[in-house]
Formats: C-alpha cells, sequence, structure tokens
C-alpha cells in the first residue's frame, strides 16, 4: 500500500512537470505565432503550476532536494521577478527566453529529483538558512537575466537598430546591480547563519568543504565588485565580467557539487 501510495505520488508530480513544462514551451516556441495576452496567460499557467509542483517536491514526504530543485527554485524566482517588472515595464520583452528557461529547468527536476532532506539539527534555522540560499540565487540569476538584457540593447545600439529589451539602458543597468547588492545582503546572511548556528542547523561546526569554499569565492567577488562600482564606477563589461564570475562560483558553491555526488559519483550528499 505504501509503495503503490509512493509511485503514485511520483506519477503525479511526473506529470505535473510535463504539463508545466509544455505550459511553459507554449510562450517560447511560438513566441511569434500567438498573440501577447496568450503569451502571458501561458506564462501565469505555468508559472502557477510550477509552483504547485515545488511544493510538492519540497514540501512533500519525504521532502527532496539536489541541483535539480535548486535550478528548478531558481528559474521560478527569476520569473516571478519577471511578473512584477513586467506590470511595472510592460514592454520588457524577454517572454521567450524565460519561458525557455522555465521549461528545461523543469525537466532537468523531473529527472535529478535530488535526494530525501534529513535534518540533523534545528529544522527552524534550517528551513531559514536554505530558504536564504535560494533567494540569494533567485536574485542573482535576476541580476544575470538583466545583464544579458543589458548586453543585447548595448549591441543593437551598436548595430543602429532598435533596442529589443524593451527597457531604457540605463534602467536595465540599474536593475541589474540592484539584484546584486539584495543577493550579496541574502548571501552573507546565508554564510553568517552557516558560520555561527552551524552546529544547530546541521548537527555539526562550520567546515571547509567544496560549497563553503565556493561560497566564500562568489562572496568575496561580489564585494570587489560592489567596492569597485561605489568607488572606481565600475560600468558595462568590467563590471559584468566580475559579476559572470561570481556567479560561477555561486553556481558551482551548491548546483556544482551537487550536481558531482548526485550525477558523476552517483551517491547521496552526508
Amino acid at each position: 500500500m505504501i509503495l503503490a501510495s509512493a509511485s503514485a505520488a511520483g506519477g503525479a508530480v511526473l506529470g505535473l512537470g510535463l504539463a508545466t513544462a509544455g505550459a511553459y514551451a507554449v510562450p517560447a516556441v511560438f513566441a511569434r505565432r500567438i498573440s501577447n495576452d496568450a503569451g502571458r496567460a501561458a506564462l501565469v499557467v505555468a508559472w502557477l503550476l510550477h509552483a504547485v509542483v515545488l511544493g510538492w517536491t519540497l514540501l512533500g514526504d519525504p521532502a527532496r532536494f539536489g541541483f535539480g530543485p535548486a535550478l528548478s527554485v531558481t528559474a521560478w524566482l527569476v520569473l516571478t521577478v519577471y511578473a512584477v517588472e513586467s506590470r511595472m515595464f510592460p514592454m520588457l520583452r524577454a517572454r521567450w527566453a524565460l519561458s525557455g528557461l522555465g521549461a528545461v529547468a523543469v525537466l532537468l527536476a523531473l529527472v535529478f529529483p535530488g535526494s530525501p532532506l534529513h535534518v540533523e539539527g534545528s529544522a527552524t534555522l534550517f528551513a531559514l538558512h536554505l530558504a536564504l540560499g535560494i533567494a540569494s540565487y533567485g536574485l542573482f540569476a535576476a541580476a544575470l537575466v538583466h545583464a544579458w538584457l543589458m548586453t543585447r540593447a548595448e549591441r543593437q545600439m551598436r548595430l543602429a537598430a532598435d533596442a529589443q529589451s524593451g527597457m531604457p539602458l540605463l534602467t536595465l543597468e540599474r536593475l541589474t546591480f540592484r539584484f546584486v547588492t539584495a543577493g550579496f545582503v541574502l548571501l552573507t546572511a546565508t554564510l553568517a547563519a552557516g558560520i555561527f548556528f552551524g552546529e544547530r542547523i546541521y548537527g555539526q561546526a562550520w567546515r571547509w568543504d567544496h560549497k563553503t569554499v565556493f561560497s566564500v569565492l562568489s562572496w568575496i567577488t561580489f564585494l570587489v565588485l560592489i567596492l569597485g562600482r561605489a568607488r572606481f564606477g565600475w560600468r558595462s563589461r568590467s563590471a559584468l565580467r566580475w559579476l559572470y564570475a561570481g556567479s560561477a562560483l555561486l553556481l558551482l558553491a551548491y548546483v556544482g557539487s551537487r550536481f558531482v555526488l548526485e550525477v558523476v559519483l552517483g551517491r547521496a550528499p552526508s
């Protein structure tokens, strides 16, 4: 009976995940064939289904997490930011790209659902620590999306073509580094929680493993970026290089280490 129930739950998650990816695919694949209203409606449906899939995965029994769900949550947060911004900037043009990102993230989470979460310490502190880390991932991912839009807008300006982002270049730049600053604050809080409450969160004191080393390196990189922009006025390519470097290090910190453990080595993280 228990096995049958687990199988039914897994089948429901799979079906719901495939439906979510299909809903995301509509505005991604048929961007030029459907109206803006239809594309927006499909994206809203996909976003809501995505939230249900995440809730089922993260709050289920047992709750599961890994690099696939981490990327899925990050994509959902980026789409949430886009939903808010598109209300403020109706001409923002990134729906097709973000829909594709959502579809890929959902499918990755279905293929690599992660391992059951085992909390050795305080469940409340663990949930807070995890939420801070995921939120910082989402904000830095939003910064990367805006950096991509900014780079595309600059390229269009050099070619004397109409900007395709739908937002002024300076607005994109300002939003990019606001997301960087907000993400840095949450990343700092995440690391501080690990340092001061590591034993209560994980049942063991702070340790210098791969995840910690890459997280600290990314924190230093983002700190240099923020200080360089404030002190020396770094802009455009100089600033974006630091953003890309810090984001790559942060990606390696959790997603990269979990990918190696779950897929390359084929074992559940401790």
